[in-house]
């Protein structure tokens, strides 16, 4: 994995800019079998996919991009498998503007930014112990979301 700094609110933030490799078939059917899901033409293709983009994915994005190479593929069981993988805890739902849900591979924890002019969202790594929190006031804690927004580099620049 590559860091790139770049400044985010005047702080020196380190970017999470993961090269994302192609699994192969193997590597993705071992993955479901060790989570306990029966991996399916379906099942493989989707991880595949998200395994292997860069840019967090929708549904829409993935159903459009697997669907020619799986013309029976349904949003239906691109939404299913999504949600198995959620509960199984091989992916991560986004959603950061509550207008769509984006997915990406389970990793270590981190922040996401999102560009409110060009809509990209950034994994921004963050090395604060509220990440990894498991209980806080006698709560116990199963997820930490932070989101940020602002203005992009790239669209500041223009």
């Amino acid at each position: 994995m590559t860091v790139i700094t770049d400044k985010i609110f005047n702080n020196e933030t380190p970017i999470v800019n993961e090269q994302k490799v192609v699994k192969h078939v193997s590597e993705i059917t071992k993955i479901l079998q060790d989570a306990g899901v029966s991996p399916s033409i379906q099942r493989i293709k989707i991880l595949q996919f998200i395994s292997a983009n860069e840019v967090h994915s929708s549904v829409d994005k993935i159903y459009h991009e697997l669907v020619t190479e799986i013309p029976t593929l349904s949003k239906t069981t691109v939404y299913n498998t999504l949600g198995l993988f959620i509960e199984k805890g091989i992916i991560n739902s986004i959603s950061i503007d509550n207008n769509e849900v984006l997915y990406e591979q389970s990793q270590k924890p981190h922040a996401h930014f999102l560009c409110e002019v060009c809509k990209s969202v950034f994994d921004i790594d963050l090395t604060n112990s509220l990440l990894g929190i498991t209980e806080i006031y006698d709560h116990k804690v199963k997820k930490v979301d932070i989101h940020l927004k602002g203005i992009c580099k790239k669209c500041l620049n223009n």
